[in-house]
């Protein structure tokens, strides 16, 4: 009788909770709340299916509760025993995979907030340093001593500028002003960009471009913009007497793309993470963005991008675009 009353006990406390995550008289994150409805339908369920099975997942469903709730804590890692009925196992499985991709959702937030701290500091030391050096009369306000203020607040507007294309990507928001794209005058407009900058580095730039290629469906500032980060990038680490090379024909129902450089290579423990946020080799002056910023940007026209590269031979990137119909 003690134990029917315990059991009772526990499906009511239980069905308390449930119903009051579901329907949102209880506060709760979205998440869990989801999570209370599909256990209560889980619930409802085992109980319409008969008494013994309902006994027996009873404390399971507590245990489900419990780490919902300390999923709404913040303790993102909690997983369930899978155990009992096979509905019970599934719905744990679930919520388990679950509750490992807001983990590792979490350690990346984790991550890419103390990398972006790091990247913002430097830029603003030299802003303070130099505005406090020339208010205190140490420096002179003269262009030499200003020149650093201007160049790290360059630096925090492309920063923020970038932080800003991410954010819009992630949430599937980068708005993009698609057209008919000319791919050779696309190359060689951008090419003409920086014919200055190679030019300084004594690097020669090439255009590459099969005949009669067709037009892109692009958003020609987004794809102009990718191809600005990825001469820069060559132009940077390319000696010189060294050269440049964007070619681009016809792949298919896209277009490829490619800059390629006679330089010094990517490591290889480096490549395969060149993509991901805040990932740059060692001295790099830049704060590991660009490519990251690149992939979202072809990802949403619904492309690809890759990257080939060998240590003292230099490095390609490609990326297939849609062909304008």
């Amino acid at each position: 009788m003690a134990a029917a009353f315990l059991l009772i006990a526990v499906v009511l406390t239980s069905g308390v909770i449930l119903v009051g995550a579901a329907v949102g008289l209880i506060g709760v994150h979205p998440v869990v709340r989801f999570l209370a409805i599909a256990a209560l339908v889980l619930l409802v369920l085992l109980v319409a299916r008969g008494g013994r099975r309902f006994r027996r997942i009873a404390i399971n469903v507590s245990e489900l509760v419990d780490a919902a709730g300390r999923i709404e804590a913040g303790d993102y890692g909690v997983q369930v025993a899978e155990r009992g009925p096979r509905e019970v196992r599934t719905f744990a499985r679930a919520f388990n995979a679950m509750s490992a991709r807001l983990a590792a959702t979490d350690r990346d937030r984790r991550a890419f907030v103390a990398d972006l701290a790091h990247e913002f500091r430097t830029p603003l030391a030299i802003i303070r340093g130099q505005a406090e050096g020339i208010g205190d009369g140490v420096y002179p306000g003269d262009a030499q001593h200003v020149a650093p203020i201007l160049d790290a607040t360059n630096s925090l507007e492309t920063l923020v500028e970038a932080l800003g294309t991410m954010t819009l990507a992630d949430v599937g928001s980068l708005r993009l002003h698609r057209e008919a794209v000319d791919v050779a005058v696309l190359v060689n407009s951008s090419l003409s960009a920086f014919q200055s900058m190679a030019d300084a580095a004594q690097v020669r730039l090439v255009a590459d471009v099969a005949a009669d290629i067709p037009a892109i469906d692009a958003d020609p500032a987004r794809i102009r913009g990718v191809l600005a980060n990825l001469l820069s990038n060559a132009i940077r680490y390319t000696p010189a007497g060294g050269v440049i090379t964007v070619s681009a024909q016809r792949a298919g129902d896209s277009v490829s793309i490619a800059v390629r450089d006679t330089g010094q290579g990517i490591p290889e423990e480096l490549r395969p993470r060149v993509f991901e946020r805040f990932v740059k080799a060692a001295g790099s002056p830049g704060a590991g963005l660009g490519l990251a910023i690149a992939r979202d940007i072809v990802v949403a026209h619904g492309g690809t991008i890759d990257l080939t590269s060998e240590v003292g031979k230099g490095t390609e990137v490609r990326l297939t675009l849609p062909i304008a119909h």
